[in-house]
């Protein structure tokens, strides 16, 4: 027994285009993939940590080994679940975030960033919603303390990433691959959505998952 689960992006959601379309491939080779909202309900209180502590607790035993595959933010909070707990024994991971404030705040610019803190809140588009929804500063506060330096335990990943992502640059995860062995980089001729390489990320999953 294997558990698999999704970890979709952020202002995403489970009915995210990568999220169903690799959602399908796992229906169709009869293996669940479990897909949870990673919103919870509540977008505007979204946290790493709370991400984090949903995952977790879709695990099914302390027996059971963990694939985890993660896009975006979803990836970046899959490898610190694969830091955490020793039951997630392989990560996939689709255009990580890894150093995601440093890409993320200064395309807000200095003074929104100001403002969001000194209001506590801020409006972001929601893809999943398609509107959109207001976000408290505590996930910036919160998102700070995840570096990707703590990330040392040696889980065997496979990291997929684009040479055009305009969102996280694959610099971020070309740096990541580079001091850790364990983890395997593709470099896709794509950019962060990954829209047109999904038949290239499904075989490259199947084969290091070692799915029928």
């Amino acid at each position: 027994m294997l558990d698999y689960i999704y970890l979709h992006g952020f202002a995403s959601g489970p009915k995210s285009a990568k999220a169903r379309d690799i959602g399908d491939r796992f229906t169709q080779i009869q293996t669940k993939l479990k897909i949870p909202d990673l919103n919870a309900g509540d977008f505007s209180q979204l946290t790493i940590t709370r991400q984090l502590a949903q995952v977790a607790a879709e695990f099914s035993n302390d027996s059971i080994p963990v694939t985890l595959i993660g896009s975006s933010l979803g990836g970046l909070t899959a490898a610190h679940l694969g830091q955490q707990n020793l039951q997630v024994q392989r990560l996939v991971l689709l255009a990580p975030a890894f150093e995601f404030l440093s890409h993320w705040l200064p395309k807000l610019g200095d003074e929104e960033v100001q403002r969001w803190q000194q209001e506590k809140y801020i409006m972001v588009y929601h893809y999943g919603e398609q509107r959109s929804l207001s976000l408290s500063y505590n996930f910036v506060t919160d998102a700070a303390q995840y570096q990707e330096k703590l990330l040392q335990r040696p889980v065997s990943t496979l990291i997929l990433h684009g040479k055009k992502d305009e969102v996280i640059p694959i610099e971020a995860s070309r740096d990541f691959a580079q001091s850790r062995p364990w983890v395997e980089l593709i470099e896709l001729d794509s950019d962060h959505a990954l829209g047109n390489v999904m038949e290239e990320i499904w075989q490259a999953i199947r084969l290091f998952c070692q799915l029928p």
